[in-house]
């Protein structure tokens, strides 16, 4: 398997360097080309997101991997305008069955920031399709990545590797999904505008929430976030007007004071006529007043409620990951007994070839002596015995030269390979003494044939 998976991500560099070493869309296809020729590769796929920048490949037959490792990297360097120096510190790469395994664990999201996350294995599909159109993409990339896409369903499949939110914002619209049994009739208020906001906007959006507001101190901001997802901004100043049509209410604002009181709750709770309303304070220090949660149709959790959540969901995945592991391991081996069968293709293919030459010959010598009105039976004689001191010269020979070296493992490899193996003991005891004589023949006609093969 001559595989290499050579990149950078979260663990091995820091994020000014990823982002010197990141693809961009339009440049992938054209970079992918130029790799291929510059470090002498058969084929490539180019990997490139906000967490990770990999290049998997496959190494000319024979090639050192090691060697074409470094050659990797220094193209990279060199397409990047950067010392090699600066990629070698922080590269990492793989080998062969490990370079497979470690394509699986990324596609699974065992490698990702978030243990678990499911969007790598979409970004890895768009990077092995881009990889397709531009040709750099040939059959043994294309029949391992088969197998890692397999392998990455399995584990999806059976385990629930990515059941549990292992983040606070993704955490928070889950715990909604368990209180409200269909979201897309939920409105949510969030207060706030900054990236945890963002991300609990797209979550809900993604769940199905139709309605969202988002209510922050700048109007500005708001507006810009509120775009983004089709969402109402408004000002904190309006929140009281907003709280009785809000079903869910998520909070993360940097102010040191609580922007929502248990008397503004009281209020909105009595205009919603007491249907249940569940808020989330992701702030530190907290937004709203702990005494919210005493009101009745209030379900008030905390940052620190949320993280006792996410804590217990990444212990989860990681019992979970261990399960993906066995998974990946089985199917890593799996792929490597099919790559190793396949190494001997080729090898069955000009067997048969030159099985297929030896026996036209025969039969052409014996087409003709049947022409010249020969006896028939003694011209089938001859075709069967001509044949078979053909096929059996080469490994007759190898043996004999493998027996006068002294090379006698590759002898008892030869006899199982040619299904011999235990057939001189079985003769032995039945006493059949015609063996050594069949030998002798067989070694006398290999010498005529290597005479006629010479002339």
């Amino acid at each position: 398997m001559n595989l290499i998976a050579l990149g950078i991500n979260h663990n091995s560099a820091a994020v000014e360097v990823r982002e010197r070493v990141a693809f961009a869309p339009e440049q992938v296809s054209e970079a992918m080309a130029d790799c291929c020729s510059a470090a002498g590769l058969d084929e490539v796929v180019i990997l490139s997101t906000c967490n990770r920048t990999e290049i998997y490949a496959i190494a000319p037959p024979r090639a050192a991997l090691a060697d074409k490792a470094i050659q990797l990297i220094d193209w990279m360097a060199s397409y990047h305008h950067l010392t090699v120096e600066d990629l070698r510190s922080a590269a990492y790469h793989f080998e062969a069955e490990e370079a497979l395994t470690h394509i699986a664990q990324v596609a699974a999201g065992l490698d990702s920031m978030v243990l678990g996350e499911p969007q790598i294995f979409g970004q890895l599909k768009s990077a092995y399709a881009v990889a397709a159109d531009a040709g750099t993409v040939g059959g043994e990339l294309n029949r391992l990545f088969q197998r890692v896409f397999a392998i990455a369903k399995k584990v999806r499949t059976d385990t629930a590797i990515g059941e549990n939110p292992v983040s606070v914002a993704y955490a928070a619209v889950d715990l909604a999904g368990h209180i409200f049994s269909d979201l897309s009739q939920c409105s949510a208020l969030l207060v706030g505008a900054g990236e945890t906001i963002e991300l609990v906007a797209r979550h809900l959006v993604n769940a199905g929430v139709r309605k969202i507001v988002i209510a922050n101190r700048t109007l500005g901001r708001a507006r810009e976030l509120g775009q983004k997802f089709g969402a109402e901004a408004v000002l904190l100043s309006e929140i009281p007007e907003q709280l009785p049509a809000a079903d869910i209410v998520i909070t993360s604002t940097a102010s040191q004071l609580p922007i929502l009181g248990k008397g503004a709750m009281e209020q909105a709770i009595k205009v919603r006529k007491h249907r249940p309303v569940l808020m989330v304070d992701i702030a530190v220090p907290r937004d709203i007043e702990p005494q919210v949660g005493e009101l009745r149709d209030v379900y008030l959790y905390s940052v620190d409620d949320l993280r006792e959540i996410v804590d217990q969901n990444l212990r989860s995945r990681q019992s979970e990951a261990r399960k993906a592991d066995l998974i990946i391991a089985e199917g890593v081996a799996a792929c490597a007994r099919e790559t190793m069968e396949m190494g001997a293709i080729d090898a069955v293919k000009d067997y048969r070839r030159m099985a297929e030459q030896l026996r036209q010959q025969e039969l052409d010598k014996a087409l003709r002596s049947i022409a010249r009105g020969d006896d028939p039976a003694s011209v089938l004689k001859q075709f069967s015995r001509g044949l078979t001191n053909k096929l059996i010269h080469a490994p007759t020979a190898g043996l004999k030269q493998a027996s006068v070296e002294g090379r006698n493992s590759e002898l008892q490899s030869a006899r199982r390979l040619l299904g011999i193996a235990g057939t001189r003991e079985a003769q032995g005891k039945g006493g059949d003494s015609g063996t050594d004589t069949d030998a002798l023949e067989v070694s006398a006609h290999d010498t005529d044939h290597s005479r006629h093969t010479l002339q």
